[in-house]
């Protein structure tokens, strides 16, 4: 698995031109593939409106994929487009059953009733979905270690010209392995809908010493 990170300034007009929306950031992101992906590519992505070391606006941008991204494609794009140029690692993920982990997941929440996928409005019904997806992809989560943090709907206009809109919600805190093998799998494919519109990252890190407590999980 490959992750790659970049800091773009939100000041620069070509930025502005390659992420007006969601749907924009995800053409930019997609041209670093081929057009025709390797079979059981998934390419995630998340878009997190940033400050800056100086207080300006910045985008930083995360982008996971299966096979290793071409970033040159955004070599022609003028001085001032990158606040930090690409940074590709690859990772291989070795989890441990109860092994806790701190992680991010800016995703979108839902349910299919009579046909329709709408959106979960309320914390609870988020959190009750974030359970369901954990016990389906290898984790559990407690309602103490998670923050919820509604960011609304985001509108964008599709490549038919269309306007849609993805409700949108970030998740913060710990998760516990439930099955190693599992997670890794729903790390690579990620989780929930809208995920060509940079739903769904599963972004995990070693919780650091000292700050679980002596709670059993």
């Amino acid at each position: 698995m490959y992750l790659s990170q970049m800091s773009l300034n939100a000041r620069s007009r070509s930025v502005r031109q390659d992420h007006r929306t969601l749907y924009e950031t995800h053409r930019t992101v997609m041209s670093a593939f081929p057009a025709e992906l390797p079979t059981g590519e998934r390419v995630l992505f998340r878009r997190e409106d940033v400050r800056d070391a100086y207080g300006a606006p910045a985008i930083r941008l995360l982008v996971q994929s299966l096979s290793p991204p071409d970033w040159s494609v955004l070599a022609d794009r003028p001085a001032g487009y990158f606040l930090s140029a690409p940074v590709v690692k690859r990772v291989e993920l070795a989890l441990a059953e109860g092994q806790p982990l701190i992680f991010r997941l800016v995703a979108n929440p839902t349910v299919k009733r009579d046909g329709r996928r709408l959106g979960l409005l309320t914390e609870e019904e988020q959190m009750k979905w974030l359970e369901r997806k954990g016990e389906q992809g290898g984790f559990r989560v407690r309602r103490e270690d998670v923050r919820i943090s509604d960011m609304g709907f985001n509108r964008h206009r599709t490549a038919s010209g269309h306007m849609a809109s993805i409700y949108t919600v970030q998740f913060d805190g710990l998760l516990y392995v439930t099955d190693p093998e599992r997670l890794v799998d729903t790390i690579c494919s990620g989780i929930g809908s809208g995920k060509s519109m940079g739903m769904g990252l599963l972004s995990v890190a070693p919780v650091p010493e000292g700050v679980l407590d002596a709670r059993s999980p």
